[in-house]
C-alpha cells in the first residue's frame, strides 16, 4: 500500500476554510482521537468535557471551535463546527481507492450490459441483461446485479450486494456488504385459508449520494416504486418495506423497521430499533428517539420519544403491574373529581 499523502494546515484551510493559529506548515497524515493521537496526526475537540484530554494529547495539530480557540498551544484550525470539519479532513486523508478497470476472470457480465470503460467488476460478480453501469463504479466480489438495473456514476458495491431486476441506483451511492435492494415486499392475501402471493411489480429507486449499510433490505414496490431520495443515510440491518418513501437527507440508525407505504419526510433522524407503522406520514425535520414505535402520522417537526426507561427488574415488574390497572385508576380519578366538584358547588 502506498504511503499516505501528508497535508499542511495551510493546504487543509485552503480547501475547507477556518482560521490557522500556529505554524501553517504543520503537516498531518492521519486523523486520530484526542486520547490516541500522535505527532503527525490531527485531532478535534467539539465538547468541553474533553478539555483534560486536549491538554494531554500528543497530536500534531487540533481542530477547535471558536469558543475554545485558546484552549491549547498546539497548532490549530479554528472553525464554526469542529466535528463537521474533522469529517471533511478525514475524507481528504482517507480517500476511497480508485477503481481498477476491468472485469475479473470469474465475473459473469451479460453481452447486452453497457459498462463504462473504467468500471471495476470483482471476482464471481454477476451482471445481468441490459444492465447499465456508470463511470468510475466498483462492483465488489460476489455481487449480483439483476436484469435491467441502472447504476449511476461512481457507485460502490461492497461484496455480496444483491440488486434485483429493474432497480435504479443514483450517482455516488454506497451499498455495503449483504445489502439487498428490490426483493419482493410482503404482499399476500388470504383466500380459502391459504395465502395468495401478490406479485411485486414496482421497483426501488435510490437517489444520488445515498449510503446503505450492511445487511439492510429495501423491498420493491407492490405496484408503484419504493423511493429513497438523495442524500439519505441508512445504517446496518434496517428493513424498508414496499412502497416506502424516505425523504432527502434523512438518517436512520441500525435495526429500525419501516412498514409498507410509510412516507418519511426530509431531514428526519430516526433512532436505532425504532418501528414505523405502515400507511402513515412523518413530516420533515422530525427526530424519533431510539426504540420508539410510531403508530400514527406526525404532522409537525420536533422530537418524539416512546421508549420506556429501564430500571431494576423488581421495580419494573411492580410498575408494569400498575400499568395494567391504569384505565381503572383513571376512571376512579374522574369519579372523585366529579364528587369534589359537586361538593365545591354545594359549599359555594
Amino acid at each position: 500500500m502506498s504511503e499516505r499523502k501528508p497535508y499542511t494546515l495551510r493546504e487543509i484551510a485552503e480547501r475547507f476554510g477556518g482560521e490557522i493559529i500556529g505554524d501553517p506548515d504543520t503537516g498531518v497524515r492521519q486523523v486520530a482521537t484526542l486520547e490516541n493521537a500522535s505527532p503527525g496526526t490531527l485531532t478535534f475537540l467539539a465538547n468541553e468535557r474533553y478539555l483534560q484530554q486536549l491538554k494531554a494529547t500528543r497530536a500534531g495539530a487540533v481542530i477547535l471551535g471558536t469558543a475554545m480557540r485558546d484552549a491549547t498551544d498546539l497548532p490549530r484550525i479554528v472553525c464554526a463546527n469542529p466535528y463537521v470539519y474533522f469529517a471533511r479532513v478525514s475524507g481528504l486523508l482517507n480517500p476511497a481507492r480508485e477503481p481498477v478497470p476491468g472485469a475479473h476472470a470469474t465475473a459473469v457480465v451479460d453481452r447486452s450490459a453497457v459498462v463504462a470503460t473504467d468500471v471495476e467488476i470483482g471476482p464471481l460478480a454477476v451482471v445481468g441483461k441490459h444492465v447499465n453501469i456508470g463511470a468510475g463504479s466498483v462492483i465488489g466480489p460476489g455481487c449480483v446485479i439483476g436484469d435491467g438495473v441502472t447504476l449511476g456514476a461512481a457507485v460502490r458495491l461492497h461484496g455480496n450486494v444483491t440488486i434485483y431486476d429493474r432497480c435504479i441506483i443514483g450517482d455516488r451511492v454506497i451499498l455495503h456488504s449483504g445489502a439487498v435492494i428490490g426483493a419482493d415486499g410482503f404482499g399476500i392475501a388470504m383466500a380459502d385459508e391459504r395465502w395468495v402471493k401478490i406479485p411485486q411489480i414496482g421497483r426501488v429507486i435510490v437517489g444520488a449520494d445515498v449510503e446503505i449499510g450492511a445487511n439492510t433490505t429495501i423491498d420493491r414496490g407492490a405496484i408503484d416504486d419504493t423511493v429513497i431520495e438523495e442524500g439519505v443515510k441508512l445504517d446496518n440491518q434496517i428493513q424498508v418495506a414496499h412502497n416506502v418513501r424516505i425523504g432527502a437527507h434523512t438518517a436512520i440508525a441500525a435495526c429500525a423497521g419501516i412498514a409498507g407505504s410509510a412516507k418519511i419526510g426530509r431531514y428526519c433522524r430516526i433512532g436505532g430499533a425504532s418501528g414505523i407503522a405502515g400507511h402513515i406520514t412523518i413530516a420533515d425535520h422530525v427526530e424519533i428517539s431510539a426504540h420508539t414505535i410510531i403508530t400514527k402520522s406526525i404532522d409537525k417537526p420536533g422530537t418524539y420519544t416512546g421508549a420506556y426507561p429501564f430500571e431494576a427488574n423488581r421495580e419494573w415488574r411492580r410498575n408494569a403491574a400498575q400499568l395494567r390497572h391504569l384505565s381503572d385508576l383513571a376512571e376512579r380519578l374522574r369519579a372523585l373529581e366529579k364528587k369534589l366538584a359537586a361538593l365545591e358547588r354545594r359549599e359555594s
